[in-house]
């Protein structure tokens, strides 16, 4: 057994403080300690197998500065621009230093709000009818995410220190109204090649999201994670897949690893989300457990270790 200290303490905004004020613990000592609170195992670093065990050698020993850019969500735009590939950018609105500058007014009807440096879709705002939006919770819940902790990340994830300040983001929504549901392509990509596909779908207010594991060639595997609730059906390949395939192996291909994130829409509009380097930070468990190694093995830590 082992203690999920997600459940004793539920709201993040305490565990963050908590973890804040453990700053001072050196990088290895933390990661150590939460791969056991998480896992209940000891963490193997001298010659890992695990894909978890990796992603914790990753974060403690490799240091690539594009990475800081890649991790600001309005930085990284200009990553994606850079490498030909900003046709698939979500329509920006604005960046703002700070919440008193959002003029509601000048919003479309449909948005999405979030700072430029949450994770874990965690600090992010849908407002689907502005009509209906009570703007003084609206301000209070963004006010509330910038004046939350900055410094050590609390799970010592190096690629998001990266010194740029915090801002809130402002970009279009975008729908699927051909499949009445947006879903998300998460690209595990190893030395640059895709190898992995997470598909999540369904997504429900308090409920999270359907979630399936999906082969390079988009066949689904009886793997699923234990904190994610599983995706029983199986879904069609999507328009332009190889497309998606070809755009996340060269958003990529500068890291040992990287999960690509992009949403296709209305039968093949391609749009970027994210690029992650750190997974659940590496603190998932997987049924069965044996996808754990499965996972690991194409990730090559001899290049950065």
């Amino acid at each position: 057994m082992f203690l999920n200290y997600k459940q004793l303490i539920r709201r993040r905004e305490v565990r963050l403080r908590i973890l804040s004020a453990l700053s001072w613990l050196p990088d290895t000592w933390m990661v150590r300690l939460q791969y056991k609170l998480h896992t209940g195992r000891t963490l193997e670093l001298k010659n890992p197998q695990r894909y978890t065990e990796k992603l914790q050698l990753y974060k403690l020993r490799y240091r690539n500065p594009l990475m800081l850019q890649c991790t600001d969500k309005f930085e990284v735009r200009k990553v994606v621009e850079e490498v030909g590939l900003d046709s698939i950018l979500i329509p920006l609105i604005g960046v703002y230093d700070c919440v008193e500058d959002i003029d509601i007014e000048k919003l479309p009807e449909q948005f999405v709000a979030k700072t430029t440096d949450g994770g874990g879709g965690c600090e992010v705002f849908l407002c689907r009818d502005k009509t209906k939006l009570d703007r003084t919770a609206f301000f209070r819940t963004l006010n509330a995410w910038m004046r939350m902790p900055k410094g050590k990340h609390p799970g010592r994830e190096w690629a998001y220190e990266n010194g740029f300040p915090r801002r809130i983001v402002i970009e279009e929504m975008i729908s699927d109204t051909v499949r009445q549901d947006l879903v998300d392509y998460k690209f595990f990509c190893f030395g640059g090649r895709v190898e992995y596909v997470y598909v999540v779908s369904e997504r429900e207010l308090g409920k999270g999201a359907k979630f399936g594991i999906y082969t390079r060639d988009f066949h689904k595997l009886p793997v699923s994670r234990a904190d994610e609730r599983p995706q029983t059906e199986t879904l069609s390949c999507p328009v332009n897949y190889l497309r998606m395939i070809e755009i996340a192996e060269r958003l990529a291909r500068s890291f040992p690893h990287a999960r690509i994130d992009l949403y296709n829409v209305n039968n093949g509009t391609i749009y970027f989300g994210e690029i992650t380097f750190y997974d659940g930070s590496g603190y998932m468990a997987f049924e069965p457990d044996s996808f754990d190694f499965e996972l690991g093995k194409p990730f090559n830590v001899g290049t950065f270790v």
